[in-house]
């Protein structure tokens, strides 16, 4: 891995993993900007997800994160990903070129205690699709792309920060 090249720290992982509490921790420790990507694209659009999604469809969702993906062109940065960002190759691809992809593996009883309202969070997902379904289809795609594995179970933001710091992927030098 030459990491001289990836100088960004990629978050992914399930809707309410920690993606984003845990971005902004991580890039202030290690000096980086932060982006989440989920408000990258509701900037872009003037919307909220649910309502890109409602409006829009779920494959025209997928189409502008994917190109919103691919267009970041940031460096020195930790990246909150949205949790569909992995139904797309092209862009994990150009994720992992610039950066380590994070796995936040977060168990599915954590995930249902805090997915209150898949709905309201703009998650993608089929119709009458559940957090467990969901789960069951995204995990081995985000098992696929990850370059480093944090199982977070029941671990607060610090202790997985404190984890994430032990990392030498993560913490070069």
């Amino acid at each position: 891995m030459d990491m001289k090249r990836k100088t960004n720290i990629v978050l992914i992982g399930m809707p309410a993993a920690g993606k984003s509490t845990i971005g902004v921790l991580l890039a202030k420790k290690l000096g980086l900007s932060f982006m989440d990507t989920d408000l990258v694209i509701q900037a872009r659009e003037k919307k909220l997800l649910p309502e890109i999604i409602a409006q829009r469809g779920i494959d025209r969702f997928l189409e502008l994160e994917e190109r919103c993906l691919c267009s970041l062109g940031v460096t020195d940065s930790v990246i909150a990903t949205g949790g569909s960002a992995v139904y797309s190759g092209q862009a994990m691809a150009a994720l992992g070129g610039t950066g380590v992809l994070v796995y936040l593996e977060t168990g599915l009883d954590a995930l249902e205690t805090r997915l209150s309202s898949l709905d309201s969070r703009g998650v993608v997902r089929s119709r009458g699709q559940s957090v467990a379904d969901l789960y069951r289809e995204r995990i081995p795609l985000y098992q696929k792309y990850a370059d480093v594995t944090v199982p977070c179970g029941s671990m607060t933001p610090d202790q997985v920060l404190s984890t994430l710091m032990n990392i030498k992927q993560i913490v070069k030098g």
